[in-house]
């Protein structure tokens, strides 16, 4: 037996370490760190209109803005400090009066629509309040419920209305060739994962000829959605609370409609064959889903890749994983998406891009 004496080996060499890449490095966390705190100041900025309010007054005072909004001088004063410090607002220290530039104010304010960026920023707040229950996920596996998630479907809500409202009647879905034609003279459509239903809604609103049926397993949200439809005086929208992993509907639309639904779902190959099924001969899939790759180096350059990740990490993956399902996640990219789709038979599949929705793909297959 031979034995190594382990006191003569030569020890390794190791590199030393380069101390201006180690503080540039911690200088980017630390820019990390504030950006971080300035997404947190952006969402409430959103949902106390501030943002809002700043865009219609001329340069105010603190006491002012806070008038104007009905709310807390002292909250609102070091609201401001923190948005100034951002570069967000612009502040006359003699005047003491702050000012939200109108080339700011394009992309903070729901006037801007679908760039409405601090829609955004609620998401980051999301995944906070689940940070600790996804660490123990990590420890014992499993994933979350959408009950854990109590604004999730409201802030979905108002990020997609603020694309569909600009762009789906009249953009997205002349995407499918002859969809609005044959809408405008009455067919049958489902919408898979319809959220609030608001897409519904527009799209009943605008084709009164045809009928509309949107299923999702939240309740609050199909309340939601039913609410609305009633308030618009919709008799062609319906809503269904179901799992659409069970749907077993045969040629029974001719348009099947999911908007940034599919990744979330527990066993979406399952969805996906369903959807097919579904559909009568020469039906249309309208597939509205994240633009990204398949492959993580490929991402590594995209500007939002690193959020993808994180917020399937928190939500999209997890309530798939709690649901005992696939956990597909968010970043399942372009390739996987084609796939999966020829896998459920679909052999005729195109995809374009909305120049309003710069973070989605769109899918358009035909059975």
């Amino acid at each position: 037996m031979t034995t190594i004496d382990l006191t003569t080996t030569e020890p390794t060499a190791v590199e030393p370490i380069d101390p201006e890449a180690v503080t540039a490095f911690a200088g980017r966390y630390l820019d990390i760190l504030n950006s971080a705190a300035i997404a947190m100041l952006t969402s409430v900025g959103h949902q106390t209109g501030l943002f809002a309010s700043l865009s219609e007054l001329p340069p105010a005072t603190s006491e002012q803005i806070a008038d104007a909004g009905d709310l807390d001088e002292r909250y609102v004063r070091e609201w401001l400090g923190g948005m100034t410090t951002a570069g967000v607002v612009h502040y006359d220290p003699v005047g003491r009066t702050y000012h939200l530039p109108r080339e700011h104010a394009a992309v903070l304010t729901p006037a801007a629509g679908p760039n409405n960026l601090a829609l955004l920023m609620q998401h980051i707040s999301m995944m906070g309040e689940v940070e600790q229950p996804i660490i123990e996920r990590f420890r014992r596996g499993g994933g979350l419920s959408y009950a854990d998630y109590p604004l999730f479907h409201r802030n979905m809500a108002e990020t997609s209305a603020a694309v569909h409202d600009a762009a789906l009647i009249d953009v997205i879905l002349p995407l499918a060739p002859d969809l609005p034609a044959r809408l405008a003279a009455g067919i049958d459509v489902a919408d898979i994962g319809c959220g609030a239903g608001h897409a519904v809604n527009l799209m009943a609103a605008a084709y009164p000829a045809s009928r509309f049926t949107g299923y999702d397993f939240s309740e609050p949200a199909i309340r939601q959605a039913r609410a609305e439809a009633e308030r618009m005086g919709l008799t062609n929208a319906t809503f269904e609370l179901f799992d659409v992993t069970a749907l077993d509907a045969r040629e029974a639309f001719d348009a099947v409609t999911a908007f940034d639904a599919i990744h979330d779902q527990a066993h979406p190959a399952t969805v996906l064959r369903n959807i097919r099924e579904a559909l009568r001969p020469g039906g249309v899939f309208l597939m509205v889903d994240i633009k990204a790759s398949s492959n993580v180096e490929d991402n590594i350059g995209l500007p939002w890749g690193s959020y993808l990740y994180a917020i399937s990490m928190f939500h999209c993956m997890s309530v798939s994983l709690g649901l005992d399902g696939d956990g597909l996640g968010t970043a399942w990219g372009g390739q996987l998406a084609r796939r999966m789709l020829a896998e459920a038979g679909f052999e005729d599949v195109a995809v374009a891009d909305v120049e309003s929705d710069p973070f989605n793909s769109y899918f358009v297959a035909t059975k």
